[in-house]
C-alpha cells in the first residue's frame, strides 16, 4: 500500500501559523520553523504576562491609594486595616480611582475610617 500523506491538512496547519505571524520581523513572518518557534514563544509570553498584568495593576492601585492617604495624613497600611475593621467594602481598584479622579470623595472615605 502506498504511503498516504495528508498534504491539505499539513498546509492548512502551516498556513494558520504563518497567518498568525504576519507582521513579525525578519524571517519570523515567512519561514515556517522560525515562525512556529516565534509564535510559540509569543504564546508563552502572553500567558505569563496575563498574570503579571494583574500584579502590576494591583501595585499601581496601592501606590495611588497610598498617595491619597498620605495627603490626608494616614498611612496606607493603617487605612486598609481601618477600612476592613469598619466593614467598608471598597476594593483597591475603586479606591485608587477615587483617589485619582475624585479626591473629595476619597477624603470623605478617609474621614469615615478615622472616626
Amino acid at each position: 500500500m502506498p504511503r498516504s500523506v495528508n498534504a491539505v491538512a499539513s498546509r492548512a496547519r502551516r498556513k494558520k501559523i504563518l497567518n498568525r505571524t504576519k507582521g513579525y520581523w525578519g524571517r519570523g513572518k515567512n519561514v515556517w520553523t522560525v515562525a512556529k518557534n516565534k509564535w510559540e514563544k509569543g504564546q508563552t509570553y502572553a500567558y505569563r504576562d496575563r498574570k503579571n498584568k494583574k500584579r502590576e495593576f494591583r501595585a499601581l492601585w496601592i501606590n495611588r491609594i497610598n498617595a491619597g492617604c498620605r495627603i490626608n495624613g494616614i498611612s496606607y497600611s493603617v487605612f486598609m486595616g481601618e477600612l476592613h475593621k469598619n466593614n467598608i467594602e471598597l476594593n483597591r481598584k475603586v479606591l485608587a480611582d477615587l483617589a485619582m479622579n475624585n479626591p473629595e470623595a476619597f477624603t470623605a472615605v478617609v474621614k469615615m475610617v478615622k472616626k
